[in-house]
């Protein structure tokens, strides 16, 4: 198994022993992401549009690390802290992933790491 860590200043650090994405193959998996400041580290919480954003934002740092973007994204995974967000989230969403949607599921869960109300993490590929 060929696996490689990526790494970028420009998504936050690992809050955890895991790192931002691994690549194994022709397969990305990002670690799963919150709305965290990439340059503090510091959690910016706010509405779920807000932390939507950042999330997204952070996930494409870590793609853009390995030379992809979000048309290479084949599957996402959404933690909603309340699924009652679901439809705000959606309309954030959906300006970032308009055209190649990928497969997606979307759960509510009873925490998220420093009370985010949002996690999203990613599998993309650089095949054609």
């Amino acid at each position: 198994m060929n696996k490689r860590i990526i790494k970028t200043n420009q998504a936050p650090t690992a809050i955890g022993p895991y790192s931002q994405a691994v690549r194994v193959g022709d397969f990305l998996y990002t670690s799963g992401q919150i709305a965290l400041d990439p340059h503090s580290g510091n959690f910016l919480p706010g509405e779920i549009e807000q932390e939507t954003e950042r999330t997204i934002q952070n996930i494409i740092a870590i793609l853009e690390a390995d030379g992809l973007n979000l048309n290479n994204v084949i599957k996402t995974t959404v933690y909603l802290l309340d699924l009652s967000h679901f439809t705000r989230m959606n309309k954030v969403y959906e300006k970032y992933f308009s055209e190649n949607k990928p497969a997606r599921a979307c759960v509510q869960v009873s925490a998220l790491p420093k009370g985010a109300k949002i996690e999203i993490d990613a599998i993309a590929t650089s095949s054609p």
